[in-house]
């Protein structure tokens, strides 16, 4: 039967409470809705929604899995049971293994299925199982890390196939206990049965170079690994003290070469050296890090100090690029010399003024004015007036949501990364802001390392007062059990993600703080509390010094801090930053339209101490020598003769909007462009004549205000499809209803997308059966005409949409498109 067919009937014969925790752990299957228990199945057994399920199954769940495909076979219904994989699971129990297998079930990636062909009647009492037929296609050609058979690599590798029965002869002849061959299947037969033996093969083993151990040691895990000049070395029976372990392994055909450059460890020597089992190392609980110690007011006191310092440097920031906005490059991003102006300015690194300007950035902060290719301080910015503790909590909920990865800025781009974001070569440094720090899995990634933080925390036994030290080995380890079909994501970015969270005090001296448990368990309003109670309130004064500079005594609040920065330049790192007075910062804040008495009268109001005379007379010689010559913008003049008419035209109420004013009795400027100038006086019954100095047309722009940067509201990915959702499509399965919306023509593309869905499953699971078992079948094709005609044919190979088949009644090939086959029925099943 079918597998198709098979999980259809065992999903119409779930309960509701089964399918619903189906649907809840695999969303993607009613997303969208389907029609019937047949397209269910096949949705469940396509090769993107296995795919998914097993990104979320963990080590022991995976294991079984993987024992289980290759302990069956989906094409002659060769199915397993949980007693049959224990003789292949080192350490586990029938008990256990059956709690595994019917847990795969209620995920649909297992189905019951007949006990194989000669069982004995007590054993045909214990439940047997098998695969989807897509788990094939998802794990890989290596599945629990071993090798393909001695036969598979003789049909698939031709050179090895040449020279097996030779390697035989010569192994043979030199007294290896293994037959002769005359064929290369013989002799791949010859080779499997020579090594199935874990004591014959860890004997052979005893005479072998040194090293050879820990060589066999690195395929551990994965089967393949790179050697060079592989098939060269493999040509020759190499004897001798000086033979390495390389050449010897290869000259004995228990490393088989697949290339110039790689090796492949066969599927028996491989479960040879792991004893004679598929899984070696089974563990249903997870490993308990050792994990260090610190006290909770330190993690308190670093998380604190963190947050504080992130909110200073982000608001010094935002007031370095109102000053200066940051110009991008052509290739986009921005570029190193634009960053180290920009650290320079902060007063920090270069690696931590990309990472701040994309935490800017991502928080809406920052924007990419398309006009002049720079980014800029969103307008209208609420980010400003909130309390700290709210202006952490967005940058946290942005840095949450966002599938921008900030610690990549500086790293070498990778080659694949290049090649996506049509960049340079690869190994060359990714500019912050740029595309090449994108990352679309990163929210995920993000997501679960704080739950697995959370978890590593619960589960340390610190005592009162102490909180475990977690780094990234840590986290990495328990994502690999947790999660190993994620492993490798996980591994590229750890180190960066716990950076970042560092830096927004979700982690302090290494350990994860209340806040960060908080945000880990989906509770913001908990981490605000928290972090209101215990931040420290932002300052509101400074210590002025007769040395012409001002202390800041700790973190002072934004506003005062931006306003000493338009008079005054920031000296040092850290909270304590100390503000040093000259004649050009003096005259920065003068040219801000600020005047002498006002600056004196600003630092009174937020000074501790006394104005030193020094700084008083600093700040009024420099004002007495500004503005002998005063500079201001004008886009346009208007000149007339007539004077009276131009103090009219200054005082009238209609012209306000122009903003006018008089630079001699009869010329007046405006900083409106001239067309819109011109427009606005000739709607006042004046007849103006437009003059352009580049004879260039000046043309009316129409100015549209800047929307201000939105507060980020994160929400932690949906992990299970609504209960409304799942009621409807439940409501669909049972009573055969269509779903809901299908009365549309839309509705009724999606239905029958869902059907066809089922179809063409069905039509490729047969195919790709009848390719493996060199099969014939039957095909129902439609021409272009729209003509249909029966044809038995033997499918070849199914790729891109087509499959190419032999014709054996013309003895030709041709190559079909999937689309046009209506059916597909197997030989065997029209001849019972």
């Amino acid at each position: 039967m079918s597998l198709i067919r098979a999980l259809s009937k065992e999903l119409q014969a779930r309960s509701d409470d089964s399918l619903r925790a189906l649907f809840a752990a695999r969303p993607d299957l009613i997303s969208p809705p389907v029609p019937d228990f047949s397209a269910l199945a096949a949705r469940a057994s396509g090769r993107v929604s296995v795919q998914r399920a097993l990104e979320r199954l963990n080590r022991p769940e995976m294991q079984v899995l993987e024992t289980l495909h290759l302990r069956t076979n989906t094409d002659t219904g060769h199915s397993a049971s949980g007693a049959t994989l224990k003789r292949l699971i080192n350490g586990s129990t029938v008990t256990a293994l059956e709690r595994l297998l019917h847990s795969l079930q209620e995920l649909a990636l297992v189905h019951r299925a007949e006990p194989p062909h000669g069982v004995t009647a007590a054993a045909g009492r214990q439940r047997y199982y098998l695969p989807v037929g897509s788990l094939k296609d998802v794990i890989g050609i290596y599945p629990a890390g071993l090798g393909r058979s001695y036969t598979e690599l003789v049909r698939l590798q031709p050179a090895f196939a040449q020279r097996v029965v030779q390697l035989v002869d010569e192994l043979h002849r030199t007294g290896a206990d293994i037959s002769p061959a005359a064929t290369p299947m013989e002799a791949a037969l010859s080779l499997q049965h020579w090594t199935a033996s874990p004591a014959a093969l860890h004997a052979l083993l005893a005479t072998a170079p040194d090293r050879t151990a820990a060589l066999l040691a690195r395929f551990g895990s994965w089967a393949m690994g790179a050697v060079p000049q592989a098939q060269r070395r493999a040509s020759v029976l190499h004897e001798g003290p000086d033979v390495g372990p390389v050449d010897w392994l290869l000259a004995r055909g228990l490393l088989v070469p697949l290339d110039a450059a790689h090796v492949e460890l066969p599927h028996s020597v491989g479960v040879s050296l792991r004893g004679g089992f598929v899984i070696e190392h089974f563990a249903l609980s997870p490993p308990v890090p050792q994990l260090g110690m610190t006290s909770a007011a330190l993690r308190r006191n670093a998380a604190l100090g963190a947050i504080a310092e992130t909110l200073r440097l982000t608001g010094e920031l935002l007031h370095a690029v109102r000053e200066q906005p940051l110009v991008t490059l052509r290739s986009g991003g921005v570029g190193i010399r634009e960053m180290k102006r920009l650290a320079d300015t902060l007063r920090i690194g270069l690696h931590e003024a990309g990472i701040l300007a994309e935490l800017c950035a991502l928080g809406g902060l920052l924007r990419l004015d398309v006009d002049s290719s720079a980014w800029i301080q969103a307008p209208q910015l609420e980010w400003l007036a909130l309390p700290r503790q709210e202006q952490w909590l967005w940058l946290v909920n942005a840095w949450l949501a966002s599938e921008r990865v900030p610690s990549l800025v500086g790293q070498p781009v990778s080659g694949v990364a290049a090649a996506q974001a049509h960049r340079g070569p690869a190994g060359t440094a990714i500019n912050a802001l740029s595309a090449e720090a994108q990352r679309p899995d990163a929210p995920v990634v993000r997501r679960r390392i704080l739950e697995i933080l959370d978890e590593l925390t619960r589960e340390a036994s610190a005592a009162d007062g102490d909180a475990p030290v977690l780094d990234a080995d840590a986290v990495l380890e328990r994502a690999d059990w947790a999660q190993p079909r994620m492993a490798r994501r996980f591994s590229s970015l750890i180190r960066g993600v716990l950076a970042e969270a560092e830096i927004l005090g979700l982690i302090g001296s290494g350990a994860l703080t209340q806040i960060g448990a908080a945000v880990a368990s989906d509770h913001p309003d908990e981490a605000l509390e928290i972090l209101g109670e215990h931040l420290p309130a932002a300052l509101n004064h400074v210590l002025l010094q007769a040395d012409l500079t001002a202390v800041a005594p700790g973190y002072l609040d934004p506003e005062l801090s931006e306003k000493l920065l338009t008079m005054a330049d920031a000296e040092g790192q850290g909270p304590a930053t100390i503000y040093r007075f000259s004649v050009a910062s003096v005259r920065r804040a003068l040219d801000a339209g600020q005047d002498a008495r006002g600056l004196l009268d600003f630092l009174r109001e937020h000074s501790a101490t006394a104005v030193p005379q020094p700084l008083e007379y600093l700040i009024e010689d420099t004002a007495a020598r500004h503005a002998r010559l005063r500079v201001g913008p004008a886009a346009s003049f208007i000149q007339s003769e007539d004077e009276t008419a131009l103090l009219e035209l200054l005082n009238t109420s209609a012209a306000a909007g122009l903003g006018l004013a008089q630079i001699a009795p009869t010329v007046l400027v405006s900083p409106a462009a001239p067309r819109e100038a011109a427009q606005l006086l000739r709607s006042l019954g004046l007849s103006p004549a437009l003059e352009d100095s580049g004879s260039a047309v000046v043309r009316l722009r129409r100015s549209i205000p800047a929307a201000g940067a939105a507060r980020p509201v994160y929400t932690a990915p949906r992990t299970a499809p609504a209960d409304a959702d799942v009621d409807a499509q439940l409501a669909v399965l049972r009573d055969g209803r269509p779903p809901a919306g299908t009365g549309s023509p839309e509705g009724r593309g999606a239905a029958g997308a869902a059907g066809g869905e089922a179809a063409t499953q069905l039509g490729l699971e047969t195919l790709q059966k009848a390719i493996r078992l060199k099969q014939r079948v039957v095909m129902n094709v439609v021409d272009s005409l729209g003509n249909a005609s029966r044809e038995t044919v033997v499918p070849v190979a199914v790729t891109g949409g087509r499959v190419r088949v032999f014709d054996p009644a013309k003895e030709t090939e041709r190559v079909l498109s999937i689309h046009r086959i209506i059916d597909v029925e197997a030989t065997e099943e029209l001849l019972q």
